[in-house]
């Protein structure tokens, strides 16, 4: 499988509250869904997506835009047209690539809105200097 030609072609982003407004707790729902499947020869389709980062009431952000896909599938744009469904392993590789690429994008386009980041930020803890600990041996701790 291979990807070429990936483009955006449309974003429209919103925030629904005024500064100072924010709630504290806000629930962000994403989506990714394919909106056309066209074949363009033997081995490839191109793909057109949407992307949505949804802020449970405080603001939207949507994505839309297109990508070549490479693979094995020749009919690939005959089944979706018909069932509107991919092969399962298609589906991985479509989905995975609209949110590797468009999650970057919404972090952006977030700030700007002063919208909390599409994606969990982790959290940093610093103990204070009478509760340090042996230090560590490399690697990561995992709770």
């Amino acid at each position: 499988m291979a990807i070429k030609n990936f483009e955006l072609t449309a974003i429209d982003a919103e925030r629904y509250s005024k500064k100072g407004e924010g709630k504290k707790n806000v629930k962000i729902n994403h989506n990714s869904s394919v909106t056309k499947i066209e074949r363009i020869d033997d081995r490839t389709n191109s793909i057109d997506f949407r992307f949505t980062a949804n802020y449970s009431g405080m603001g939207i952000i949507k994505i839309e835009g297109s990508f070549d896909h490479v693979g094995e599938y020749p009919n690939l744009a005959k089944k979706w047209r018909k069932e509107n469904k991919t092969p399962n392993e298609v589906a991985k590789e479509i989905h995975s690539t609209i949110i590797k690429n468009c999650i970057p994008q919404s972090v952006v386009i977030a700030k700007d809105l002063r919208l909390p980041p599409p994606i969990p930020l982790p959290k940093v803890n610093v103990q204070k200097k009478g509760n340090e600990t042996k230090p560590s041996k490399g690697g990561m701790e995992v709770a």
